[in-house]
């Protein structure tokens, strides 16, 4: 019998569990989560692609994920309100409740080389669509002078609003009144109804001339709509075609962001990192993020 078999309590055993799986994810480089296969695009797709890799700032956050698995008591509070709240309350707005489930999708250092920015630059306005807690929406905010937010949890909006950010409504961001030199579309997508709606808006409404969007993507591409609709479904539906990470991001360029009207000007695969639970510290998806700037 190995030494999990010796451990007989459900709690004791997930937290043993837990634990191995930190010992091992710590000695981790994790460089499978930055991979991409060039040979699998075509060359003008490869020239714009970024290598990156698990940097101080990556690792911090995975950090923080394993010390705060580590709080017992916290973890077992956080599972029993999620079963109760459950009932009638979104994953969403009960993470913004419990002020829990941060997420991280780009380090500060990796935004910029995405955006092609130096420490020092400045614009004027940012508007980060389906924002959540607003932590990923704080890299952005530093190089911008107004910072504006859409989000349908209302928890979320309180988070929003503790860090001074100026909340838009859902029918009030694209009607024109703003143009914004930012617009970040971070893994909203697959979690939207209408994606090539919000597109068009996106495009809409960015400042002539320097005006871009970075938009992340989990691939493979499973839309999943978590409210206003009965069965989940979107309903404008992507179809997009590829076996592979690489395949499907040649599809995002070539067959729905040039369409829509966008020049792709840089992008990278990135992990999708989110804070854990008793069971696991993280959890983690892959993500595109291409940085889009409106045709000419």
């Amino acid at each position: 019998m190995n030494e999990v078999g010796h451990v007989r309590s459900p709690l004791v055993r997930a937290v043993y569990l837990r634990m191995k799986e930190d010992e091992r994810q710590r000695n981790d480089d994790h460089q499978y989560w930055y991979s991409f296969d060039r040979a699998k695009v075509t060359d003008d797709v490869c020239e714009r692609f970024i290598q990156f890799h698990q940097d101080e700032e990556t690792q911090q956050f995975l950090s923080n994920c394993y010390e705060k698995a580590d709080w017992l008591f916290t973890q077992l509070y956080y599972s029993v309100a999620k079963s109760v709240l459950g009932w009638f309350m979104t994953s969403t707005s009960i993470n913004g409740l419990l002020r829990r489930g941060s997420m991280f999708v780009f380090s500060q250092e990796q935004l910029k080389q995405l955006l092609q920015i130096e420490d020092g630059w400045r614009g004027q306005n940012l508007l980060d669509l389906g924002a959540g807690d607003g932590e990923v929406t704080d890299k952005m905010a530093r190089y911008y002078s107004q910072v504006y937010a859409t989000e349908v949890s209302s928890t979320m909006v309180w988070r929003l609003q503790e860090k001074n950010y100026k909340i838009l409504g859902l029918d009030e961001w694209d009607n024109g009144t703003i143009t914004f030199d930012l617009i970040g579309c971070l893994n909203l997508l697959d979690r939207c109804n209408k994606p090539m709606s919000i597109l068009h808006s996106i495009r809409k409404v960015l400042t002539p001339g320097v005006g871009k969007a970075i938009v992340a993507v989990v691939l493979p591409f499973k839309p999943y709509v978590e409210q206003d609709s009965k069965d989940h479904s979107p309903e404008e539906k992507l179809l997009i075609q590829g076996q592979n990470f690489e395949e499907q991001v040649q599809f995002f360029i070539k067959k729905v962001f040039e369409p829509a009207g966008f020049n792709v000007e840089k992008f990278s695969r990135l992990p999708y990192l989110c804070e854990g639970d008793l069971h696991q510290s993280f959890y983690m998806l892959d993500d595109a993020v291409f940085v889009l700037k409106p045709k000419s």
